[in-house]
């Protein structure tokens, strides 16, 4: 079983637009480019994912205003409908400064969506910030898993909203059941995860961070002794697809240096168990 846990998609519209605007930014932010590796629509998702042999890609929406959760949650669960044939599920999304969180949430978990994600650096909120508080513990106490982008974001990399210190920092206060890091903690930032984060009782994912093509990847040393030290059980296998190709990316995966019981766990049935996504 494999079960990417962190994808995205664009509508087609505008998702030539949006990531031609993206790829700028990361050229401006770190001055190196890095492309987009596969059509960013539904579509050339669920082609991607059947391409790389792979059992479910689940899209991570980002809302970046206030008007736009609940139009992307009724188009998640309409969507998740065909599940089946396209190999895609969507989580919800939502923005901090919605007032009716508690609505949105509810609706959420009515429509049957799992999880949210949060990005606090396109909803420019720290993650420490009450406004996520009040959210992530409406969300936890309601059973959603919460996926969050955390370090820094290669296109906006002057300000980091989510370091580990901020996680621990909310930690104090909330302990959400099915949070997850993307990117091993903090994209950048994993000397500081490796003393900071690893061994709490939350989950990281693995997206992008082995990308051999990426001129910043995580060293495969260090990201199996993450792995050893947080536990197998807590780690879930993302992409960030369309940044890091999904063939590729299990290709690089697959020369981590973990054990196959190890790859077995991460590459699906962790995130299966938590979410239940595919019925055995």
């Amino acid at each position: 079983m494999i079960i990417d846990i962190h994808t995205h998609t664009f509508p087609e519209k505008i998702a030539e637009s949006a990531i031609a605007h993206m790829e700028k930014d990361i050229v401006k932010g770190q001055g190196f480019k890095v492309k987009c590796a596969r059509i960013p629509t539904y579509q050339g998702l669920s082609d991607s994912t059947k391409n790389a042999g792979m059992d479910l890609s689940v899209v991570c929406p980002v809302a970046t205003n206030v008007n736009q959760p609940e139009k992307i949650n009724r188009l998640s669960a309409k969507l998740n409908e065909k599940m089946d044939e396209s190999r895609i599920f969507n989580f919800g999304a939502i923005h901090p400064d919605c007032e009716n969180y508690k609505e949105i949430i509810n609706d959420i978990v009515a429509m049957e969506l799992k999880g949210i994600k949060i990005h606090p650096d396109y909803q420019h909120t720290f993650f420490n910030d009450d406004k996520y508080l009040y959210i992530l513990d409406y969300a936890a106490n309601k059973g959603l898993g919460i996926i969050v982008h955390a370090g820094e974001d290669v296109g906006l990399p002057d300000t980091i909203h989510c370091t580990p210190d901020m996680v621990l920092d909310l930690w104090k206060h909330i302990q959400p059941e099915k949070l997850i890091l993307a990117h091993m903690g903090g994209w950048r930032m994993w000397d500081e995860v490796e003393d900071k984060i690893i061994g709490l009782p939350l989950y990281l994912d693995t997206a992008v961070v082995l990308n051999r093509k990426f001129p910043v990847k995580l060293e495969n040393e260090q990201f199996v002794r993450m792995v050893k030290n947080h536990g197998v059980d807590r780690i879930l296998y993302g992409t960030d697809s369309p940044w890091y190709d999904q063939t590729q990316a299990l290709e690089d995966f697959q020369q981590s240096g973990l054990s196959d019981n190890d790859k077995r766990l991460i590459l699906g049935e962790n995130a299966n168990r938590i979410f239940g996504f595919i019925k055995k």
